[in-house]
């Protein structure tokens, strides 16, 4: 034990430092912060679990009522589902009918049953309009191994359900935990929900770092197995349906197994709107 000795120069230690020597210790706000965050981390990804849900979502098209602002929107979507936050590219004068077209893979923690979804308008020169939103819970049939192409609606500033419409093409497959890996940090977001509003952030709450998870690299097929579908069958169907982007079929035609006849069902019910 370091031993306190009085100098021309003030008092100096002699021997073993003591293990908080020149430590601050935190306060018990940082404390109970830092046993929140440990605590939520167990819980969205606790390592007892045996799989983990893996959603597609499809982010398709928008029919909104209003177009706001002097000139055409620049709308796109962001979807808030647990602590993770994704974003769809930005439809340049999409207006009322935007598109998008985008593939969003989403890692499911447990417990979570839904997701958050809010449009934006793009400003240039100001901060991003918050247009609609809705909250979707994940339909159950996908654990079926079902693929639901669905129109949900939307809210905003003209109401409950009166903001317009957004078509999403969802599919659910398991992933083993042991295939999951530790990526760069994300953002965790401390929000509260509103009825009416949506999230919006908790005041005098600081913004947290929490690493998310994300599907690890899966062993190479043995040499035996058969792929779902081949590049041929994909081919037919962008001639089939030349509107959509090739990474909607794909996404549509691995969710169907490789099941050509049913991916175009589900194709189908995807450009009755067109």
């Amino acid at each position: 034990m370091a031993t306190p000795i009085s100098t021309q120069r003030g008092q100096v230690y002699i021997g073993e430092l003591p293990q908080d020597f020149l430590r601050v210790t935190p306060t018990q706000q940082q404390q109970q912060i830092q046993l929140d965050t440990q605590a939520a981390q167990q819980l969205q990804y606790g390592a007892t679990m045996g799989t983990v849900g893996r959603l597609s979502i499809t982010v398709v098209q928008g029919k909104l009522a209003k177009n706001y602002g002097m000139t055409r929107m620049d709308p796109y979507c962001r979807v808030r589902l647990g602590y993770a936050v994704y974003e769809t590219p930005t439809a340049h004068n999409g207006a009322k009918n935007p598109r998008w077209n985008k593939v969003i893979q989403c890692t499911v923690p447990p417990g979570v049953d839904s997701f958050y979804l809010e449009i934006f308008d793009e400003r240039a020169f100001s901060m991003d309009d918050r247009i609609a939103w809705t909250h979707i819970p994940i339909p159950e049939s996908l654990k079926e191994g079902k693929v639901v192409d669905e129109w949900y609606s939307l809210s905003g500033r003209q109401g409950d359900d009166k903001e317009g419409m957004i078509n999403l093409v969802m599919s659910y497959t398991s992933v083993p935990a042991s295939m999951m890996m530790q990526p760069q940090p994300v953002v965790l977001m401390p929000t509260v929900y509103q009825q009416g509003v949506g999230y919006v952030p908790i005041a005098g709450v600081p913004t947290i770092y929490n690493p998310g998870m994300v599907p690890a690299g899966v062993p190479a097929p043995v040499a035996n197995s058969q792929p779902l579908y081949n590049e041929e069958d994909l081919k037919s169907l962008q001639d089939m349906f030349p509107n959509l982007d090739k990474e909607v079929i794909r996404s549509v035609m691995e969710a169907q197994l490789g099941n050509k006849d049913t991916a175009i069902n589900s194709l189908l019910q995807m450009t009755e709107e067109l």
